[in-house]
């Protein structure tokens, strides 16, 4: 984090960007952008939710993918085939951090099985490991484990953090812009209390807050529960407080109120892992496959050998014809996913895509062996897929509709907010800079 946690001069004033601030001035611009995990535009576009704090609202395509995509994607402005950010893990046994990690199929599965087991083991094994992201091995068998590398060793959410380009954090360190980004090793509040702090010393010309809390209550109640709108009231007074502390210490408090997806009920439950392991065909060697919750990714080792006779069936074929006869998703084309913007022409994350219809949940998974009531993750065409964005200004250019777009938000804030707070800008450096956003914007 850059220069988030300067201490401010003592005395009657202090320098600033090269000027002379008088204490008791306030600052001039704050960009405050307020990342809510899964409050897609479903679950707030009949609710009241912060419409007194940001009244303009506008719904946001999402890109294919999880969080692993979505958050990657609007802190770099790049879609998953840009950053290389998509899904967790993939098939790569010559890289496998997990090695070590085949010997514990010898343990009984009601141990190795468990949530809390495999939790604890994610976090010892982060720091050895020195993933600096999210890291959880979910439920991928330790008997497999080995084939597997984990596509996320860095945090998006830090500078130098994307598998690929740079990141809004990159892009305010190389202009030393000094800002604040949440820990999410903190809570919420803890997260909100750091935020408070720098406000109160004025050290900081952005800010980015993330809470993840609606995510996982959404994932455990679903979105008809009366509990998600009580949370939303939640986030509402924290909001208020934060415009209150914010508007003592800057004239302009530009608030952002955005999300990376939504979250739709799971209606039907999918056993595809039965289905495919029906199939007379040996995993790891005839075919690998991840199960994530909502779409399953195939990789073939064998593909390209000779077969035993001519009449064999290849077990991308096998495969293929099973999947086709699941009436809860499809194989997703190539050139669909192209559209998406989510095709890797190495396979590096599937040779063969299935997804399943908003609200089936693949179970069990290797992210999961119970049901859960919500799940996100589906097409980004379907209804829950949505994102939202929220804000108190009314001049959000209008070739904003997607999450990647959200990073030209958050850049041309920054930079406005940190001339703002060392010189004043005249008329002309004004309609310079909108003429510049606006020629970002033509660019996407």
């Amino acid at each position: 984090m850059m220069a988030a946690g300067r201490s401010r001069p003592g005395g009657a004033g202090s320098i600033r960007g090269g000027r002379i601030r008088t204490e008791g001035i306030m600052k001039a611009v704050l960009p405050l952008f307020v990342f809510i995990d899964a409050c897609g535009w479903e679950i707030i576009r009949n609710d009241p939710f912060a419409r007194a704090l940001a009244p303009y609202r506008r719904r946001l395509e999402s890109v294919f993918g999880y969080s692993s995509a979505c958050v990657p994607s609007f802190v770099s402005g790049a879609w998953p085939e840009q950053h290389r950010n998509w899904c967790y893990f993939v098939y790569d046994p010559k890289n496998s951090p997990f090695r070590l990690l085949r010997f514990f199929k010898w343990l009984p599965r009601s141990i190795t099985s468990r949530r809390r087991f495999r939790r604890w083991l994610s976090k010892f094994l982060q720091g050895p490991l020195k993933f600096r992201g999210y890291f959880d091995l979910y439920n991928i068998p330790f008997e497999h484990i080995s084939m597997f590398d984990f596509s996320e060793k860095k945090s998006p959410l830090k500078p130098g953090g994307m598998n690929r380009g740079g990141n809004i954090f990159d892009f305010l360190e190389m202009r030393s812009i000094p800002y604040h980004v949440s820990n999410p090793a903190f809570t919420e509040t803890q997260n909100l209390a750091n935020l408070i702090g720098e406000i109160r010393k004025e050290t900081i010309d952005f800010a980015f807050v993330y809470w993840p809390d609606l995510d996982g209550l959404l994932h455990m109640v679903g979105n008809k529960s009366s509990e998600v709108p009580a949370k939303l009231r939640v986030y509402e007074q924290r909001l208020e407080q934060l415009l209150s502390h914010a508007n003592e210490h800057y004239q302009e408090v530009r608030l952002y109120i955005f999300s990376d997806h939504g979250m739709a009920n799971c209606t039907e439950l999918l056993d595809l892992k039965a289905m495919i392991e029906g199939l007379p065909l040996k995993f790891g060697k005839d075919y690998v496959a991840v199960y994530d919750s909502t779409m399953a990714r195939f990789w073939f080792p064998s593909e390209g050998r000779d077969p035993s006779s001519a009449d064999t069936i290849s077990p991308r074929d096998q495969i293929t014809q099973r999947l086709n006869e699941v009436s809860q998703g499809r194989i997703v084309p190539d050139a669909e996913l192209a559209q998406m913007r989510a095709l890797f022409p190495d396979r590096y994350f599937g040779e063969l895509i299935f997804l399943v219809k908003e609200g089936v949940l693949i179970v069990p998974s290797h992210m999961g062996q119970r049901p859960i009531k919500a799940m996100h993750g589906y097409h980004p065409e379907e209804p829950h897929s949505y994102a939202a964005l929220l804000s108190n200004r009314f001049d959000i250019p209008p070739e904003a509709t997607a999450i990647p777009h959200v990073y030209n938000l958050m850049a041309a804030d920054a930079i406005a907010a940190n001339a703002a707070n060392r010189e004043p800008i005249s008329e002309s450096e004004i309609m310079d800079f909108k003429a510049a956003k606006a020629a970002q914007y033509a660019e996407l």
